[in-house]
């Protein structure tokens, strides 16, 4: 049985039972009390009564902490989220839910969280799903059907090594956690067109905040996309955007998303870009470090790590205390002698005053040498908080060093 109303079997009909007596206590403050909403959170759980509960508990706190009731009237995204964050509602797919379009390529990670708080950023795409959310109710109103679930189709083309940056794919990581524990259920198929060969690694390293049910309603499908995509698609006006219809078909589903007049209370369809430093508010994003080292006057520091599938990337962020610090990046030749190949050549950069990022991919498998140089120094040692990360492909373990 699938768990929805009209399909449930005996054990099911009485977890539900069991579960609308349990939530007695706070009946009045749950923003929908139909047995499709109560199913959703049952569902989450695979129907353990008390982890739906837990679960279902904890979002009305969150509900609370985050005035999510009122975040519609009373809060309005920064102009630079509003500006620069790609994506919006483009259409319904053939059963009448919604789709959301995200467009990777031109967004730009760093920018956004030197010019907004982590806060308004996670508000921003709480914002989103609520507004979603009131979108499913009002076509389960118009279409006399219950429709409660979404489909988002992610544009990967331009997925780069920015989009990489360990504080940008933290705060995805922190998005994804807040739909998984607080809309459950509320996706019904995730479509990724035109993924590069870089996404194995991006995936690698978000699909951990993913429940195994929404890993499965990933989908990798190649479509006929906009004229402004290398398609043939366009708006009757010509607009190669496709920003009133978008259109996709596979011999699969056949799934299409219908041309409509968006409501004015829904987010337009967005295509980011590059921010400009107009908007930045700091110099940079606060980081955890992973290790603090002291590098002596006239010294180096290096930390190897082997690398034993091609095409990983090495991802590296670091500052120094006072004054600047030499990095570069080698791989050892496997000679007898061990001499090392430049990759990165040493350059010296003032992370002292701006902590720096980078990461390279490595097409050769081999042993790469991280190296802190502070040999120019013949007087003062340099203090160095680093993280480096060698982030592997899709069916390797993620690896934190």
């Amino acid at each position: 049985m699938s768990g929805r109303v009209g399909d449930l079997n005996q054990k099911q009909a009485q977890a539900l039972a069991e579960f609308q007596v349990n939530l007695s206590d706070v009946w009045n403050q749950l923003s929908n009390q139909s047995d499709h909403y109560l199913l959703r959170w049952l569902r989450a759980r695979r129907f353990n009564v008390p982890k739906a509960e837990a679960m279902l508990r904890k979002h009305l706190e969150f509900r609370k902490h985050m005035r999510v009731e009122s975040i519609l009237d009373d809060w309005t995204p920064p102009e630079v989220l509003q500006r620069f964050v790609s994506g919006g509602m483009c259409g319904y797919d053939r059963e009448g839910s919604p789709v959301w379009y995200d467009i990777i390529g031109p967004l730009d990670p760093k920018g956004l969280l030197l010019s907004a708080s982590k806060q308004d950023c996670l508000k921003a795409k709480i914002r989103d799903a609520e507004l979603l959310r009131l979108e499913c109710e009002s076509q389960s109103l118009k279409l006399g059907k219950h429709i409660e679930s979404i489909t988002i189709i992610y544009d990967c083309e331009g997925l780069g090594l920015k989009h990489l940056w360990k504080p940008a794919v933290e705060m995805y990581g922190q998005i994804l956690t807040m739909y998984e524990e607080n809309y459950p259920e509320s996706l019904k198929r995730v479509l990724l067109i035109k993924a590069p060969k870089l996404f194995p690694i991006a995936y690698n390293l978000i699909k951990h905040f993913l429940r195994e049910e929404t890993r499965q309603k990933i989908q990798v499908l190649g479509y006929q996309l906009p004229a402004v995509y290398g398609g043939t698609r366009t708006d009757p006006d010509g607009n190669p955007l496709c920003t009133s219809m978008v259109s996709r078909s596979t011999s699969a589903d056949h799934f299409i998303l219908q041309s409509f007049t968006l409501p004015s209370t829904l987010p337009q369809l967005c295509y980011g870009g590059v921010v400009p430093r107009s908007f930045y508010v700091r110099a940079s994003v606060k980081v955890d470090y992973d290790h603090v080292v002291t590098v002596g006057r006239g010294s180096l520091l290096q930390r190897e790590y082997e690398v034993l599938f091609p095409n990983c990337l090495l991802r590296w962020q670091f500052s120094s205390e006072g004054s600047d610090i030499g990095f570069g990046l080698f791989l050892k030749n496997r000679g007898i002698t061990e001499e090392m190949k430049e990759i990165l050549r040493t350059e010296r950069y003032n992370a002292h005053l701006v902590p720096e990022d980078g990461s390279y991919n490595c097409q050769e498998p081999g042993v790469y040498v991280v190296t802190f140089d502070n040999s120019y120094s013949l007087i003062h040692s340099k203090k160095i908080s680093f993280s480096i990360d060698l982030l592997l492909p899709e069916g390797q373990p993620h690896q934190n060093t």
